[in-house]
């Protein structure tokens, strides 16, 4: 077991350029203090600098990364691509292990936002159109059917608003702000 009964565990899932990572920092900087950010990209690509594969180092890190955060108490958010069949058990025994709240999010956004929101990352030059589209997967969810989906229609405050609601982030005695 993991965490205790008030650690939340937030896991953020969708394509490139859906928006994981401005909404993972905007539940930072809407809670303060006492979140944890497990970024798949920082990992896999800062850290271990390995590319994207079944069984890849990446995912073990990214587990004891959480886990580690939250047996010392902080309320974490693992966000990335983190495609179902690479990242899926991994994610199932975290939940599992889990003794608190546990809630998933997929951010669903169509290919051609994709693309004009990729245009827009530091990225941009590096990673073409082709590529991209060799990344997309449409509506790659986890078959546990436990992430709530959220569509392209739904502003970054809406969502950060949403889920810190949803999440409970909201009433947590150590909520900073």
């Amino acid at each position: 077991m993991v965490g205790t009964e008030e650690t939340r565990l937030v896991v953020l899932r969708g394509n490139s350029a859906s928006g994981k990572s401005s909404v993972a920092a905007g539940l930072r900087e809407r809670f303060g203090r006492g979140l944890a950010l497990v970024g798949q990209d920082n990992l896999r690509r800062l850290v271990l600098r390995e590319r994207d594969r079944p069984g890849a180092a990446n995912i073990g890190l990214i587990d004891l990364t959480a886990r580690y955060a939250l047996d010392a108490g902080y309320h974490v958010v693992v966000e990335g691509i983190l495609y179902a069949d690479h990242y899926g058990d991994m994610l199932a025994r975290l939940r599992a292990d889990h003794r608190g709240p546990t809630h998933g999010y997929y951010l669903d956004v169509p290919f051609e936002d994709t693309v004009a929101r990729h245009a827009t990352k530091p990225i941009a030059d590096d990673v073409d159109e082709t590529q991209l589209r060799d990344w997309y997967r449409p509506l790659d969810l986890l078959p546990d059917g436990l992430e709530t989906v959220i569509g392209a229609h739904s502003s970054l405050d809406r969502t950060i608003d949403h889920i810190m609601r949803d999440t409970g982030l909201t009433d947590c005695p150590e909520h900073d702000h």
